[in-house]
C-alpha cells in the first residue's frame, strides 16, 4: 500500500470511528480488508481440501460461489472458492 492510499485510509478510518459509524459493516473503511482476510482463509482451506490424494481423485477447483455473511458488523458477500466434487465444506464460514 502507498503512503497516499495509506494516509487515505488512515483519514477514512478516523473520520468513519469519530462520527459513530461502523467501521466493518456496509460502507466501513475496514469492510473490504475483513472481506479479503475472509477470501484469502477460505482459500487456504480449499489448498488444505485438495491434498494430493483429493486430486488423484479428480477433484479439482471449480470456480467461486457467493455467500451473503452476516455479523455484528453488518452483511457482506465474499466468493467461496468451490470444487469440482462438491466436498469442500470450509470450517470459517
Amino acid at each position: 500500500m502507498s503512503n497516499e492510499a495509506q494516509s487515505d485510509l488512515e483519514k477514512k478510518i478516523l473520520e468513519q470511528f469519530m462520527s459513530g459509524k461502523n467501521l466493518f459493516g456496509e460502507g466501513g473503511a475496514l469492510a473490504p480488508m475483513l472481506k479479503n482476510v475472509i477470501e484469502k482463509a477460505l482459500e487456504a482451506e480449499m489448498d488444505a481440501h485438495l491434498d494430493d490424494q483429493e486430486r488423484t481423485k479428480g477433484n479439482k477447483r471449480n470456480g467461486k460461489g457467493k455467500k451473503t455473511l452476516k455479523s455484528r458488523f453488518g452483511s457482506f458477500d465474499i466468493d467461496t472458492p468451490e470444487d469440482r466434487q462438491s466436498s469442500f465444506e470450509p470450517a470459517l464460514v
